[in-house]
């Protein structure tokens, strides 16, 4: 298993998505990088969307909470969008 400070948002965000839907091979997500933050765009397949977001929004949150922990050690900001 790799050095867990080695992991990126990018993978770190996929890993959770995937633990979550029913169709882990249609997880998708882009990483738009700027100076101070990161833009992750999060895609996975229509009839998983509402597992990813949970109910009242509460699993994207907490998905959104482990992401601003992460990267705040590497002392950035990052977003986490889900696009349909």
């Amino acid at each position: 298993m790799s050095n867990p400070a080695s992991i990126s948002l990018k993978e770190l965000v996929a890993f959770l998505a995937r633990a979550l839907v029913d169709h882990p091979d249609e997880v998708h997500v882009a990483e738009i990088a700027g100076e101070q933050t990161v833009v992750l765009e999060l895609r996975v397949a229509k009839q998983d969307l509402g597992k990813v977001i949970g109910k009242q929004g509460r699993t994207v949150k907490a998905m959104r909470a482990i992401l601003n922990a992460a990267s705040a050690k590497l002392r950035k900001r990052a977003e986490l969008e889900i696009l349909e």
